[in-house]
């Protein structure tokens, strides 16, 4: 089958960064599926892979870790899915990746592709998606309502790094099934422009000082935070913002060390979102990523949510991907990049 991969890690700019290479098809067994990929999505998790991880024994590493493709064999404990079924997933970091032409997935970390949108619509979601529902209903957890049914609450979130992958699929979730009131921040009017498509109901400038921007707003204290960059940057900001119990979720590798006992005079709480944390030490609760991918889908179906497509780089190579990959290390993409078809 074909592929992508590297031996060393490398420069993005350097020829052998990643290459187009031929691997033996993989076989389902267990609680796997083989799919068949069909379209990609790439995120900032590549190629930080890519710079610090390589096979020790000089074989080639595949990463990859948004698809959608068609299932097409099943192990013998899969019960949810059969060969035809299109799904979309964020896959396993302990597992080669969804850089090639099949793959092998576990059906618990699995949902059924949003029927209403393309390939390369869907496959912009997984990772995202469940970062940013573990962040808003597991670790902030803000109150879930039901779409069409949500009221205001006492809720006041402030996204940082909305304009992103993660955060422009958390502000739409957020809008949707919450009935918090939303401050995203931004700082070019591109990016602003996005997050208010996505439903915020306020955006911040995250170039100048927070507290002035959002005491202006006269909102009263923030009850949540979801920090998706520079959180060492913003930490201060954070603590003095915040109503007391209020909760700040990351998911960033700050640069700096955080001080939270800055958090205690307040009783704070700070939560750190890994999506990889089921998968990697084999939960006893993997399936509620499957589950959860497929109620997004679902609101993705009926309406409530859109793709947070950014800019298709055409079919799945090395070429194509180096792009992208250069891209997200540039830190300027809006939304997500894809890639269709090999």
């Amino acid at each position: 089958m074909k592929a992508i991969g590297y031996q060393k890690s490398l420069p993005i700019t350097d020829k052998d960064s990643l290459v187009d290479i031929e691997l033996p098809q993989p076989i389902a067994t267990g609680q796997d599926l083989l799919v068949k990929v069909q379209a990609i999505a790439v995120n900032p998790v590549d190629y930080k892979i890519r710079q610090r991880m390589a096979n020790e024994d000089g074989s080639y590493k595949v990463i990859g870790w948004d698809a959608v493709g068609e299932v097409i064999a099943v192990g013998d404990q899969v019960t949810e899915f059969k060969p035809g079924d299109v799904v979309y997933y964020a896959g396993d970091l302990n597992r080669a990746g969804s850089n090639a032409e099949y793959q092998l997935v576990d059906q618990r970390i699995v949902g059924h592709k949003p029927k209403s949108l393309s390939l390369s619509e869907a496959a912009a979601l997984p990772l995202t998606t469940i970062t940013a529902w573990e962040l808003l209903f597991e670790h902030l957890e803000l109150k879930q309502q039901q779409p069409n049914e949500t009221t205001k609450t006492d809720e006041v979130l402030l996204v940082v790094g909305a304009s992103g992958g993660v955060g422009s699929i958390l502000v739409q979730l957020a809008k949707a099934i919450t009935g918090a009131t939303i401050i995203a921040t931004a700082s070019r009017d591109a990016s602003r422009e996005w997050v208010k498509s996505l439903g915020a109901d306020y955006v911040v400038d995250h170039t100048k000082p927070l507290q002035a921007q959002i005491d202006a707003l006269d909102l009263g204290a923030l009850t949540h935070v979801a920090s998706l960059n520079s959180t060492d940057s913003y930490f201060d900001a954070y603590t003095e913002l915040l109503a007391p119990f209020g909760r700040i979720a990351m998911i960033d590798d700050p640069a700096e060390p955080l001080d939270v006992m800055k958090m205690k005079p307040k009783s704070l709480s700070l939560h750190i979102e890994f999506m990889y944390a089921r998968s990697m030490f084999n939960a006893k609760d993997m399936d509620e990523q499957s589950k959860l991918l497929n109620r997004v889908a679902d609101l993705i179906d009926q309406g409530f949510i859109k793709t947070t497509i950014g800019k298709n780089l055409g079919i799945i190579n090395a070429e194509n991907l180096k792009t992208a990959h250069a891209e997200l290390e540039a830190g300027r993409s809006i939304g997500k990049i894809v890639l269709e078809g090999f």
